[in-house]
Parts: structure tokens; C-alpha cells; sequence
């Protein structure tokens, strides 16, 4: 895991690494395909609405994790956990209040060409997901043409590279979209942390 600094307005509060696990992408990847039947059309908070989002999607429970079909997910999670570690060392006030985090369901998602995340959006927006203190992202796979991550308020646009991986404030002052892929796929693995259920 490597930390890579993106250049922006400072601070910024978006965390970057390299998970340096292309191989692990990769199977991720290969999960996705392998799984047509736990594919679905991607939902935005107003449901499926495809000028909003166009996205296929899996949806990813906790428990699921326990199963070998998703070992490949479960290493990510671990790979996930050390980026975490590390954002807390550079905004330690967070560690102190969160020490520990959990997190629920979450998704893997493919775009086609065409495919985006077009609605400005954040990942806090009303009291049945107030709970969510960050949101977190990798991307699987590069993307040369289009497909980039815009965040709106710090005017921050990040090119999708295998492995590069991102944690970042839930709340609206991190609001984001995700551009057209004009050519090519896109795959990404995308969720929320939040604090352990016994502190709710």
C-alpha cells in the first residue's frame, strides 16, 4: 500500500493510495463476470434511473465475506482496512472519535461506454444514512477515456488507474460525480464506513 498525494485545494480530506494488488483487482474483476446472476442495474437514491446513474451492480452483505466464493473480495476489505489505518494517521482527531469502524453492505459496479454517475451526489444525504462518516472507492481496472471521478466543491478530477484508491468524507461538502466512460469499461468496488453498531 502506498500513499499518493493529490494535488488540490489544501486540506482536502481525500485520501489516495495504491493498494499495489493488481492481481487482486483483477479478480475482483473476474468475480463480477462470473456472477451475471447477482447483477443488477444500478440505483441511485431515487432507484433506477439511468440519466442519473448507468451502472451494473453487486451488492456486497457482510456476512457474505464468510463464504470462499468471496475470498477475493474479503482480502480486498483487509487491503482496505490498512488505507484506512493510514488516513486516520493524518487526520488523527478522526482516530481519536473513531477508533474502530465498520462497514456495511457495499458494491461492485461495471460501466460500459456510456455508463456514468452523471447526479451530483454525496453519500450522507438524510437520517436513514446519516450514520456514514466516509465513503471509500477502488478502482479495478485503468481507464484511458473518460470514466474520472469529479469532485465538485474542490474542483479535484481523479483519472480511474488500477488499485488507486480513495476514502473521503461522507458529507455534502464532498460532493461527486462520475463521469462518462467514452470508451472501454470501467469496474470499481465502492462503500461506506461508519461507526461500529454498538456505538449507535
Amino acid at each position: 500500500m502506498k500513499r499518493i498525494n493529490l494535488e488540490g485545494p489544501s486540506p482536502h480530506f481525500i485520501g489516495c493510495w495504491d493498494i499495489e494488488q493488481n492481481a487482486l483487482c483483477d479478480e475482483i474483476v473476474t468475480f463480477f463476470e462470473s456472477h451475471q446472476d447477482k447483477q443488477e442495474q444500478g440505483k441511485s437514491a431515487g432507484g433506477v434511473n439511468l440519466d442519473a446513474k448507468n451502472s451494473m451492480d453487486i451488492t456486497v452483505h457482510p456476512r457474505d465475506l464468510n463464504s470462499e466464493e468471496y475470498s477475493p473480495i474479503k482480502d480486498y476489505i483487509d487491503n482496505l482496512f490498512a488505507c484506512y489505518e493510514d488516513y486516520t494517521q493524518q487526520f488523527p482527531f478522526l482516530g481519536s472519535i473513531m477508533p474502530k469502524t465498520d462497514i456495511g453492505s457495499f458494491n461492485v459496479q461495471k460501466y460500459l461506454p456510456g455508463g456514468h454517475f452523471k447526479l451530483p451526489h454525496s453519500e450522507r444525504t438524510s437520517l436513514q444514512n446519516s450514520f456514514r462518516v466516509l465513503a471509500w472507492m477502488s478502482y479495478l481496472n485503468d481507464v484511458e477515456d473518460g470514466g474520472t471521478t469529479t469532485f465538485t466543491h474542490q474542483n479535484m478530477e481523479v483519472q480511474p488507474q488500477k488499485g488507486k484508491t480513495l476514502i473521503w468524507p461522507a458529507e455534502w461538502t464532498h460532493a461527486h460525480v462520475g463521469n462518462i466512460v467514452n470508451s472501454g469499461e470501467k469496474y470499481i468496488i465502492t462503500g461506506w464506513m461508519h461507526f461500529p453498531h454498538e456505538d449507535r
